[in-house]
């Protein structure tokens, strides 16, 4: 198998990673010990060196990691209740309506073992323009809903 294969090569382009990406999947199956096993050793570390400086994956949303948590577990959002509140909460957390509280960053990290590092990093919520399209100057929405937007002390007309 090694005869056919080109000498392994540092990794500096996104067409080299593609392929040490599949010269990797051919050596999958190799058998510790072998030619094949050791060059699979050293293309996923060259693989992994590459991937860390150009496919940098930051730590994941507090609210992803959450989800993450309660999927492994096998449990819902109602699971949440003794580490974030009621019902009503727990949907505005999850939505990122409202932001984690310390009290609940505790809790979170004692009931499942998440980082402080992951949980303390601000949510990606909805942008303001994105959640108060077409509101009057009455504040509220053309479905007739109020909104949450603060009193300027001006009449309007």
């Amino acid at each position: 198998m090694t005869s056919t294969l080109r000498p392994i090569q540092p990794i500096r382009t996104e067409a080299d990673y593609e392929s040490a990406l599949r010269e990797i999947d051919l050596c999958l199956d190799a058998d510790e010990g072998s030619p094949e096993f050791e060059r699979l050793e050293v293309l996923s570390i060259l693989v992994d060196d590459y991937e860390a400086k150009h496919h940098d994956i930051g730590p994941p949303d507090p609210i992803a990691a959450i989800q993450f948590a309660l999927e492994q577990r096998g449990l819902t959002r109602k699971d949440l209740g003794d580490v974030i509140g009621s019902s009503g909460r727990i949907s505005e957390v999850m939505n990122k309506q409202r932001p984690l509280t310390l009290a609940m960053i505790r809790k979170l990290i004692a009931k499942f073992d998440i980082p402080a590092a992951v949980l303390v990093r601000s949510s990606e919520a909805p942008s303001a323009k994105e959640i108060s399209t077409n509101v009057s100057p009455r504040g509220q929405s053309h479905t007739g809903h109020r909104t949450n937007r603060p009193k300027t002390g001006v009449a309007a007309v």
